[in-house]
C-alpha cells in the first residue's frame, strides 16, 4: 500500500507498545497503510484539526451530561458529524484522516473523533464497544470497571456520534444491543470502557471484512490483517489468512512458510487442521514449478 509502508508500520507497531497509546495516531497510521495519498503532513494536518476542536468546546461545561450535549452541539450540529448506511460500503468510512473530511463514516469512527476532541478539551470520555455498535461516554470510568447503565445520575452518559451525538438512554442502549444480537439484553459487560488497542483491531476488522468482499482489493485487506499482527495481542488465526492472501496475490513461499508457521502453532490442539494446513503449503510451494 503506502509507499513507507515500512516506516509507517515501525511506527505503528511502536505506538501499540507505550503505555498509553495515541488513539487518533494509531488510526492515521491505518489511514497511511490503506490510502496512499496519506503522508506525514497529512498526519500532522489530522491532529492539528483535531486540537482545533477541542478549542471550540466550552471550558468545563460541568458534568457528564453537559460534556456529552457541548460535544453533540459542535460536532454533531454544527459540523455535521454522523453517519448513514451507505457508509458501510466505503473504505474511506474507516480512515480516520477520510472521515474528518468528509463528516462521515462508521460508528467506531465517529467515535473515536468524538473521544480524541472531548479528551483534548479534558472532558472525561471513553469508547463503549456494545455489540454491532460503537458508542462513547462521558464521566468517570475506572479502568476494568463496568458501568451500570444509567444515565448522568450514575456518574455517566452514553452518546451515539453515528446519530449525531445523541443522548442515550438506558432504554436506548438496550435497543440497540437487542437490534445487533437479535434480542440479546444489555449487560454490564458491554459497558466496560473499551482499550484503545482493541479499538483499533476493532477497526482493522471492519477494513478486513470491508475488502474481503472485493477481491480487487486484496492489498487493503492484507494491509489490514499485518497492521493487526502487529498490535500486542491478536487473534492467531490472521495467520493463516495472511497466509491465504500471500498465496492468492501469487507469494506462493512466504504464504507456504506462513501455513507451516501457523500449522505449528496449532498442532497440540488441532493436528488434524495441522495437517492440512502442511498439505495447502506444499500444494503452494508446487505451483511455482
Amino acid at each position: 500500500m503506502s509507499t513507507s509502508g515500512v516506516d509507517h508500520r515501525a511506527r505503528f507497531a511502536e505506538e501499540a507498545r507505550v503505555p498509553r497509546p495515541d488513539l487518533a495516531l494509531l488510526c492515521l497510521l491505518v489511514g497511511a497503510e490503506t490510502d496512499p495519498g496519506l503522508d506525514e503532513r497529512g498526519i500532522d494536518a489530522v491532529q492539528i484539526e483535531l486540537d482545533e476542536l477541542a478549542g471550540q468546546l466550552p471550558y468545563a461545561p460541568g458534568g457528564p451530561r453537559a460534556w456529552a450535549r457541548a460535544a453533540a452541539e459542535l460536532l454533531g450540529e454544527r459540523y455535521g458529524f454522523h453517519g448513514t448506511p451507505g457508509d458501510y460500503r466505503r473504505l474511506e468510512s474507516s480512515q480516520l484522516h477520510e472521515v474528518l473530511r468528509r463528516r462521515r463514516g462508521l460508528p467506531i469512527m465517529l467515535s473515536v473523533i468524538w473521544m480524541e476532541v472531548a479528551r483534548r478539551a479534558g472532558a472525561p470520555v471513553y469508547g463503549v464497544a456494545l455489540p454491532g455498535h460503537f458508542v462513547v461516554g462521558f464521566g468517570p470510568a475506572p479502568a476494568g470497571q463496568p458501568l451500570t447503565g444509567r444515565s448522568a445520575a450514575g456518574g455517566h452518559v452514553l452518546a451515539d456520534p453515528f446519530d449525531g451525538g445523541r443522548l442515550l438512554s438506558p432504554g436506548d442502549a438496550e435497543l440497540l444491543v437487542a437490534e445487533a444480537t437479535g434480542g440479546e439484553p444489555l449487560s454490564p459487560a458491554m459497558l466496560v470502557p473499551a482499550d484503545p488497542l482493541a479499538i483499533v483491531l476493532r477497526i482493522l476488522n471492519n477494513i478486513r471484512a470491508w475488502a474481503a468482499r472485493r477481491p480487487e482489493q486484496s492489498d487493503v485487506q492484507l494491509a489490514a490483517v499485518e497492521l493487526a499482527l502487529l498490535l500486542p495481542s491478536h487473534p492467531a488465526r490472521l495467520r493463516h489468512e495472511r497466509a491465504q492472501l500471500l498465496i492468492a496475490r501469487g507469494d506462493f513461499v512466504t504464504g507456504a512458510a506462513e501455513l507451516e508457521e501457523y500449522a505449528s502453532v496449532i498442532a497440540a490442539m488441532e493436528p488434524q487442521a495441522a495437517e492440512n494446513l502442511r498439505r495447502q503449503a506444499r500444494a503452494a510451494r508446487a505451483r511455482l514449478n
